[in-house]
């Protein structure tokens, strides 16, 4: 089974610019997309309904054209969810989709940014932690192994960046941002590209297109698949698509026995 994550920057974007059918090539199992930025009632037919796939998408409920996640599944989940149950503060983004499938369950997220300011990069920290206590408590209650997938919006370690020394004091490289993460593997989720890449440098998902950072692959790797230990033995790889345009972010991908 493939699993695929993407954020896009905006999924209208990429049947507008002739990227939708080059992602689509992946040939998932699953499409998990982030950072959509669209209700599904403003997306075109061939976006919303893709032959051979069920889609469910959460859009952000504070504000139009902000936000949002989508998944595209072959296989019909058990049942879906759209929330960490904190309407108030968390949900109203549309930064969820949770599905439970038979022998495992899939969530794909949008973390936020830290990027504009103190209060926002606590807002983040307060993200990191509930959705923490939200996926522990859906492993204790179903028993299932998870998979976790999207945008975190941090890089974990000096490899997975190309400048570290010159990002310690910018939001996405902050120490109380990576500890989350350490946080996260320390209650058994293993980040499964470098479970397979530990050395390897150079492997980016994410680079600033107003500097043209792509051209000179300096970037950072925001994009993660973790999955939780039940399932690790089952995992077979883990690829970045860097070949993959249309969006500041590459999509990446799981191989996973069923």
């Amino acid at each position: 089974m493939r699993i695929v994550s993407w954020n896009v920057n905006g999924l209208r974007s990429l049947a507008k610019n002739g990227y939708w059918e080059q992602f689509l090539a992946l040939k998932a199992d699953m499409f998990c997309l982030q950072e959509t930025k669209v209700e599904e009632q403003q997306l075109p037919d061939e976006m919303r309904a893709v032959q051979g796939y069920t889609a469910y998408f959460n859009a952000s409920k504070r504000r139009r054209g902000y936000s949002g996640v989508a998944l595209y599944s072959k296989t019909e989940p058990e049942k879906v969810e759209y929330a960490m149950n904190d309407e108030e503060r968390f949900d109203v983004e549309g930064r969820l989709v949770t599905a439970h499938y038979n022998d495992f369950i899939l969530c794909t997220v949008y973390f936020p940014s830290g990027g504009t300011g103190s209060e926002r990069l606590q807002y983040k920290l307060d993200f990191y932690d509930a959705f923490l206590a939200y996926i522990e408590n859906l492993r204790a209650k179903h028993g299932k192994g998870l998979i976790i997938c999207g945008d975190v919006n941090t890089a974990h370690e000096e490899i997975d960046l190309a400048r570290p020394k010159e990002n310690e004091e910018n939001t996405g490289f902050l120490p109380e941002e990576r500890a989350w993460i350490d946080e996260l593997i320390a209650h058994g989720y293993t980040d499964v590209y470098r479970h397979f890449n530990p050395d390897r440098t150079g492997a980016y998902t994410y680079w600033d297109i107003k500097t043209r950072a792509r051209d000179r692959n300096v970037g950072w790797r925001l994009d993660y698949f973790f999955v939780s230990a039940e399932l690790l033995g089952r995992v077979e790889r883990a690829d970045i698509h860097s070949a993959i345009f249309g969006s500041d972010h590459c999509p990446i991908s799981l191989e996973i026995t069923v």
